[in-house]
């Protein structure tokens, strides 16, 4: 579940204005019985999860009193999971899912408060709940002893849209209430100590003229941040957007972290990446499975959708996806099985560290506009011109293997991961148009790639019921769907590669 809410500090003396105002017409103003309500938040002896923005809490009177609370994106938009369970005895599901921020460190009972609350409901012609506004009174207690007060407006959006949200802010601040701050009850009631710094460092601003270490840090720093922000998700086996997951995002953290190891690896110090990228290509290659029944799952309907004058049985396709859906399912209980691994708690608390203090070399020291294009120029070369066996982007033909088309974009995607980290700090303009050339590239190279390995999946579930002739024609006409998307994608190719290898686009290259 995604919560969405906005918070007010507002005096004691505060009067919640008549927001009638506000609602579409036919709505109405519903205030509901004010309730006391006592939570009880658990954290590590140092606070770990506060500082992150993160809570896990056990609610008296709450149907499911044990949630947790992780950040999203979008200031004031959380992710809230709630589970049933006794007091005193957190559910180990929720204990598992905070794993990225307390890093397997013991949680224990920080903070207790009381809050009388009072809830007005906005609601439009229909009944439909838009927005719940709670006006809460909220004590701090040490045992049952009041430590501190304070009184605080929340203001949550159900079915409503933003524009009623900031309808509804605008009477509140014209009333007095402060608008602007998101600090969690807790937080409050904590103090200091769990308002400071989260343990995982972020990546931070660029100086005016930064160094190819400060280049490479913030690289480093985004990648562990991409991961580690994902976590709990994959756990949740969550989508992220419409048409992404949280396994494709940790992955992807994973595999782009690693790249820019190698890319950088004068930067930074021998001993200390390589057992990094070790563990990282693990993890990666744990998610893999998942992931790539993911794409298999979505592109079997797209394909199957993709001629509307000539339909697939869908008894037929409904048995290649419940085919993919056995496979989806084991790579699942496999991340599972990994991330709840003394191997991966460990990666993390490596992870942290490595944010921290990333450990570079002397070569780091140089102007990032000096060091940095030598270091890209290398993948780029080995896209460009290939080496080791593998085809040059250029030497890709119609006619090639599927397999050299792959190759290709293994050093498509490392040269494309390099150029990112950089362009921004390049002072030719030609690095953020190449990346965005290379970007257009890897997706002709990544459709490509999913074609073909589509294409060699339903031929082996097909392979498998040889006594079904109807999956087998089915499978038969996939197949060949799937080879039209990669002819379309070989054609695409040259003018994108084109593209890539312009003077205005390059010529920052050594």
């Amino acid at each position: 579940m995604v919560e969405e809410e906005r918070k007010y500090e507002v005096s004691t003396g505060f009067a919640v204005p008549d927001l009638s105002g506000c609602l579409p017409d036919g709505g109405r103003l519903v205030e509901v019985p004010a309730v006391k309500l006592t939570a009880t938040y658990l954290d590590t002896a140092d606070l770990r999860l506060a500082r992150a923005g993160v809570s896990l809490r056990h609610r008296v009177g709450d149907a499911e009193p044990w949630t947790v609370k992780l950040p999203a994106d979008v200031p004031g938009v959380r992710h809230e999971i709630s589970r049933p369970g006794k007091r005193g005895k957190p559910p180990a599901e929720l204990v598992w899912l905070v794993t990225a921020y307390s890093r397997g460190a013991p949680l224990a009972p920080a903070a207790t408060v009381r809050t009388r609350r009072r809830v007005v409901e906005l609601r439009d012609g229909d009944d439909t709940l838009l927005v719940e506004l709670a006006d809460d009174a909220v004590s701090v207690l040490d045992g049952e002893t009041v430590r501190s007060s304070f009184r605080e407006v929340e203001v949550e959006r159900k079915a409503g849209d933003r524009e009623l949200l900031d309808r509804v802010e605008e009477q509140l601040v014209a009333a007095g209430a402060t608008a602007g701050g998101f600090t969690p009850k807790h937080v409050r009631a904590l103090g200091a100590a769990a308002a400071g710094p989260p343990d995982l460092a972020p990546a931070g601003e660029l100086p005016a003229q930064p160094s190819a270490g400060d280049v490479v840090t913030r690289a480093i720093r985004d990648g562990i941040a991409r991961i580690l922000a994902h976590d709990a998700l994959v756990r949740l086996h969550a989508p992220v957007g419409d048409d992404d997951t949280a396994v494709h995002q940790m992955r992807v953290g994973c595999r782009r972290l690693r790249s820019d190891l190698r890319t950088f690896r004068v930067l930074v110090r021998k001993g200390w990446a390589r057992p990094l990228r070790d563990e990282l290509k693990w993890v990666a290659g744990v998610l893999g499975g998942a992931r790539d029944a993911e794409v298999l799952r979505e592109r079997l309907r797209r394909t199957a959708a993709a001629d509307p004058l000539a339909p697939l049985p869908e008894s037929a396709v409904g048995r290649i996806d419940s085919a993919l859906a056995d496979r989806h399912a084991a790579a699942l209980d496999e991340v599972d099985a990994a991330l709840r691994s003394d191997r991966y708690v460990a990666l993390v608390e490596i992870l942290v560290r490595a944010a921290r203090e990333p450990q570079l070399t002397g070569v780091a020291d140089g102007p990032a506009d000096e060091v940095l294009p030598r270091l890209v120029a290398t993948p780029w070369r080995r896209l460009a011109y290939g080496g080791n066996g593998v085809d040059g982007a250029a030497d890709l033909t119609l006619d090639a293997p599927d397999e050299r088309w792959h190759a290709v974009r293994i050093n498509g995607k490392k040269a494309r991961y390099a150029v990112d980290a950089v362009a921004s700090v390049i002072g030719d303009e030609g690095a953020a148009r190449l990346a965005k050339a290379l970007s257009r590239v890897q997706n002709l190279l990544g459709e490509h790639q999913d074609g073909a390995v589509a294409a060699q999946t339903w031929q082996e579930i097909a392979a498998a019921h040889p006594d079904d002739h109807e999956l087998a024609v089915t499978a038969g006409r996939l197949v060949e769907r799937e080879r039209v998307a990669i002819r379309a994608a070989r054609a695409g190719f040259p003018a994108a590669w084109q593209r890539s290898t312009t003077k205005r686009r390059t010529k920052w290259l050594p």
